[in-house]
């Protein structure tokens, strides 16, 4: 075998230096070293640049913020509140009142009447959606009536707010979203632009929103207890579970919950033993649980307060350590728990009481009342589902008394995790601000209330322009994490489906693969501190297949006066890079010619990266399409043109030039055939991936930007062949071979020295033909010599000759498997048409054999941005009609609007719509709620060689027909060579080793 494999390493090695050219590669950047300059990747320099860059974009944005917090509190103080003031009064652009709507029975509704503006509109760029620069809209959540006092009045003052709107602009045209908040639900914002909510339930209120939340309150811990006593079964216990749901939803990652039931006796209702952060992952948790919650048993107060307590005052755990609550939901009872009080609370009052009063019922709510009062919290009630969203939330305007009292030490800008834009934006994050009360009564005290918050956008593309990308190379980047160690940016930072509602939250060790080194690297982040570290890392390729053992340094520092911390990673290889120099502006359009479509039949096709070489380039995802809109460019401009990146534009200009004199030096004059080759190609960081011959561009499934390309940067990470199968998922059922050629990806990576520096610009290849290789593996793995004739060399197990993986290949399995266990070649020509596939599924006892053996090592992980099918819904009956329910004319008749009773009866039909489990509904989506596909966290498993290296012998016992294997590791490749017996027996059988994700559960 060992000869065997060494026949393969030899055939593979002299295929690569022939058609490769990686010596002649080095050469031409040798003879064309006069063209560039080879840079210096500094790590703390960068660092330390890109995070002042950030700090100033954001400082910006924070006086923007502060003259408009300001400004806010002096317009409320001066306005004089009217109690007769009527809609008619108030001059404002209802940003929902061009909202489209569309009637379930395709009639045409006679839309309500209305006093807002009229505005025209024009296309922003920035805003991604049509604008004006010379108002402000607003938006009133759809369950609030936008013609009470309350509102009028709020709209009345706050129209002020517009002047300082459009002076912010003229100071920084750059301002994306400038926002107020209130905490009556009323939103303002610039510029003005139709609210976005179309053939949908509007449930946007701008208290829910996760830059609200953060803004509004301090950092809390809470405790959540719920009475299940027998007398809250039915109607009371859904109610409750839907508030303790809506409860979790004000709470943000800077908070930090647990939630229990109680009856005679008190018990969490998840898996959480103490206070957990409340961050999405743990509030999906607790809503789950919640929801598994059975009424049964007599109340004790007690037991259910004594736990909350018991929770708040354990200090061996992480917790905010800031504001303290208890939130008890209950139908009634008639214990106070004094003596809990004395105990556990008075006289110092630490923890603030909440109570809240569920369902319709006789009971007597006066000790619920004095429970809430004594400990200086607040008595609620809920009745019925439409009291649920506005009580949850009330507490927060009680929260916010210490916060107005504290006066400037409270006012803190904090800036948010990601989220998406209500408006079209995408990622963005915000920078908050509360605004205070500061009216004073007769007595010449505070009013103690926060008016709303503040808020300014900045799109998360706008900072990442600050970073970095294309002097780093295929495998460097810029990340940041907030204080809680999510990040604000990174490459792995990619949700598939963003709900509406709730942040984006990443952890830094969910980014990336996790490790000892990375958690002190993220405490350290997270203290403030800056420093640097080299480590040895797993990572995972980019098509999450592969797992690679690579060196990386790390550098970080903090962006000061903000909340975030700035890392760089940088592998070693990319501490230099090239810089081009075509100062020769004939040179420049000699290599600009070779990008031209009509030399590519002679010259081989190129692709060129999708970037933004130029402001005023169209980018297309069709690269064909891509390449004639940037030569019509460049036909208008000339790569030194101030509109244009001009390190990009030389860069690839120059390995345009580069790569075809590869082709002219050694491509051209062989035979691709001769050696059963489909293609050669080289790519460049410069972004050039050039594909020779012309035709073989046809069948080019590689991404055009060499760094998204999987082979290009597992060929930096790996010394080496890598070779790279056509993946092929457990369900592949394979082609027609002869009428579609398939092919196997072979590359290297080119690493120059020049001086003392080293560096990998490119990465060069070859496209092998399976079919003819797999005849070509026989041969090689096989006794044979040219003498030989293939029909008188057939040996039998039972005879004493030597057998071989293609005399006797009716006898013996021979496959080539790379590191991550796909298959590449066999001789077996039933396994063609699983080329690519896990081994597993191929032959699920070898496979298993060599995992046991130590051939290959598993890495488990969790992806939390994954995207899933809905689970089938399990209700599908119709809701009763037991109270009128209006159509949606009629809630678009001003007439019908202007009675008490009908706003009543809507609040209720809204969120019967909301919580469409509670009438056991089929799901009815609101804004942001699509139900067609949900996050969902999956469960990654990549394989990857261990450290054995030695040929390696082994028997596969199953019983009377036991396997015998041999396995050794091809030199200078990723390959793992392995000759079988083929199964006999069924005995062989073993279960499949899974390398497909699943859905996971954590």
């Amino acid at each position: 075998m060992q000869y065997w494999a060494r026949r393969l390493e030899q055939e593979i090695d002299g295929v690569m230096r022939i058609f490769g050219g990686v010596q002649q590669l080095r050469k031409i950047y040798d003879d064309n070293k006069s063209l560039f300059e080879v840079k210096e990747n500094v790590p703390r320099k960068l660092v330390e640049k890109v995070a002042g860059d950030i700090e100033s974009l954001l400082a910006k944005k924070v006086r923007a913020l502060k003259r408009l917090a300001n400004a806010a509190e002096k317009f409320q103080k001066a306005h004089h509140w009217q109690d007769n003031i009527r809609e008619e009064d108030i001059e404002y652009y209802d940003s929902k009142a061009d909202t489209e709507y569309d009637d379930p029975d395709g009639e045409e509704i006679e839309r309500e009447k209305s006093n807002s503006l009229k505005l025209e509109f024009t296309d922003d760029d920035n805003f991604k959606t049509k604008v004006n620069y010379s108002y402000a809209a607003v938006q009133i959540p759809t369950d609030i009536y936008k013609g009470s006092t309350v509102i009028l009045n709020e709209l009345n003052w706050t129209q002020a707010l517009e002047d300082v709107f459009i002076e912010n602009r003229k100071e920084d045209p750059s301002l994306l979203w400038q926002v107020f908040g209130s905490a009556t639900g009323v939103t303002r914002y610039y510029p003005a632009t139709p609210w976005r909510a179309p053939n949908k339930i509007d449930l946007y209120d701008v208290r829910r929103r996760p830059w609200y939340i953060q803004g509004a309150s301090s950092p809390k811990d809470m405790v959540i207890i719920v009475d299940v006593s027998g007398s809250v079964s039915g109607l009371t216990l859904k109610l409750m579970k839907t508030s303790v749901y809506e409860m979790l939803d004000t709470l943000s990652d800077d908070d930090y919950v647990n939630v229990a039931s109680f009856n005679e006796k008190a018990k969490p209702v998840s898996c959480f033993k103490h206070l957990v952060q409340a961050n999405i992952r743990n509030k999906k948790v607790f809503k789950e649980d919640v929801q598994g919650m059975v009424a049964k048993g007599t109340t004790d107060y007690k037991a259910g307060f004594e736990y909350a307590f018991d929770q708040l005052q354990n200090s061996n755990i992480t917790r905010a350590n800031c504001n303290k609550m208890i939130m008890m939901f209950t139908d009634g009872g008639e214990d106070r728990v004094q003596d809990v009080f004395e105990k556990y609370n008075w006289p110092n009052k630490t923890v603030r009481v909440f109570t809240f009063s569920v369902g319709q019922h006789n009971y007597d709510v006066t000790p619920l009342q004095w429970m809430a009062c004594a400990n200086k919290g607040y008595y609620f009630e809920i009745p019925s589902i439409g009291a649920i969203r506005i009580n949850t939330q009330e507490y927060l305007d009680v929260l916010g008394r210490p916060m107005v009292l504290a006066g400037n030490r409270a006012k803190q800008v904090q800036w948010t995790n990601v989220y998406q834009d209500a408006l079209g934006l995408g990622l963005v994050v915000t920078g908050t601000l509360p605004v205070f009360n500061l009216t004073e009564d007769s007595s010449d005290r505070k009013n103690q209330l926060i008016l709303g918050v503040m808020g300014i956008d900045v799109a998360l593309n706008d900072i990442k322009r600050l970073t970095p990308r294309y002097n780093l190379g295929a495998n460097g980047y810029v990340f940041a994490i907030d204080l809680n160690g999510y990040v604000l940016l990174h490459p792995n930072l990619q949700p598939q489906i963003i709900n509406f509602r709730e942040p984006v939250t990443l952890d830094f060790l969910d980014a990336e693969l996790e490790d000892e080194n990375k958690e002190e690297i993220r405490r350290s982040m997270i203290d403030g501190n800056d420093g640097q570290r080299f480590i040895k890392t797993l990572i995972k390729s980019l098509d999450e297949q592969y797992i690679d053992e690579v060196f990386r340094t790390y550098t970080w520092a903090p962006i000061k006066s903000t909340n975030y911390s700035l890392g760089l990673v940088l592998p070693p290889y990319s501490t230099y890079y090239i810089q081009a120099n075509l100062s020769d502006q004939i040179l420049q359009v000699k290599y600009f010619e070779y990008l031209l479509p009509n030399s590519f039949e002679s010259e081989g096709h190129v692709f060129i990266a999708p970037r933004e070489y130029c402001k005023d380039l169209d980018l297309s995802d069709n690269n064909t399409e891509f390449l004639e809109n940037f030569i019509a460019l460049m036909e208008k401009v000339t790569p030194d043109s101030k509109q244009c990146d001009n390190f990009l534009l030389h860069n690839l200009i120059l390995d345009t030039g580069i790569t075809q004199q590869l082709v002219d030096q050694v491509w051209k004059d062989q035979d691709l055939n001769t050696y059963s080759l489909l293609a050669v190609f080289a790519a460049t960081d410069g972004g050039i991936t050039r594909v020779f011959p012309n035709k073989a561009a046809d069948d080019w499934e590689e991404e055009p930007e060499p760094f998204n390309a999987s082979f290009y940067r597992r060929s930096l990470d790996n010394k080496g062949y890598i070779f790279k199968p056509p993946y092929r998922d457990a369900g592949y059922r394979g082609l027609d071979l002869e009428n579609n050629t398939i092919g196997i990806l072979v590359s290297t990576a080119v690493e120059l020295s020049i001086g003392d520096k080293t560096l990998k610009p490119a990465v060069v290849g070859v496209k092998l033909d399976l079919e003819a290789w797999a005849e070509k593996f026989k041969v090689l793995a096989s006794n044979r010599t040219d003498r030989d004739q293939l029909g008188t060399r057939r040996c039998d197990p039972s005879s004493s000759c030597e057998m071989d993986c293609e005399a006797n290949n009716k006898d013996l399995i021979c496959v080539l498997i790379d590191d991550g266990g796909f298959l590449v070649l066999s001789n077996q020509e039933d396994h063609w048409y699983q080329v690519g596939k896990f081994f597993s599924e191929v032959d699920a006892n070898l496979m298993s054999a060599l995992y046991n053996n130590s051939f290959y090592a598993r890495k488990e992980s969790y992806d939390f941005q994954s995207v899933c099918a809905p689970e089938a819904p399990s209700n599908t009956g119709a809701a009763p009609r037991g109270v009128f329910v209006p159509t949606v004319a009629d809630l678009l008749s001003l007439a019908w609007w202007t009675s008490a009773a009908a706003w009543s009866l809507f609040q209720q039909f809204l969120y019967s719509l909301t919580y469409s489990s509670w009438f056991q509904t089929e799901e009815v989506v609101g804004d942001g709620m699509e139900a067609r596909e949900t996050s969902c966290i999956m469960k990654q498993t990549q394989y990857y060689f261990s450290t054995v290296n030695a040929t390696y012998n082994a028997i596969i016992d199953c019983g009377n027909c036991s396997r015998l294997f041999h396995a050794q590791r091809l030199a200078n490749t990723n390959l793992l060579f392995v000759v079988a017996d083929k199964p006999l027996c069924s005995q062989c059988e073993s279960v499949k080793l899974l390398q497909a994700e699943v859905r996971g559960i954590l």
